[in-house]
């Protein structure tokens, strides 16, 4: 990756060119007072777009995902009993 250093001035008057180098993948630094003040980067692409769906029938899950886990409810009970000793 190529790292373009430029001042503010200059950054005025290249800014096409230095948006063109960070879009092809270039980093620019611009600097104020001889400091680093600013990086230019590109604009993330867009995300793709969701289709609603899409997932449809590539999830499986258990018949009961709703009901009740006998274990669970066992270590609960048991757990709610010893608290009350």
């Amino acid at each position: 990756m190529t790292i373009t250093i430029v001042s503010t001035q200059e950054a005025e008057m290249r800014l096409s060119e230095l948006i063109r180098m960070v879009q092809e993948g270039g980093e620019v630094v611009i600097e104020k007072n001889g400091r680093p003040a600013a990086r230019l980067i590109a604009w993330p692409p867009p995300r793709p777009e969701r289709i609603p769906g899409a997932w449809a029938g590539k999830v499986k899950y258990h018949d009961d995902i709703v009901g009740s886990d006998e274990d669970v409810i066992a270590m609960f009970s048991e757990s709610a009993e010893s608290d009350t000793v």
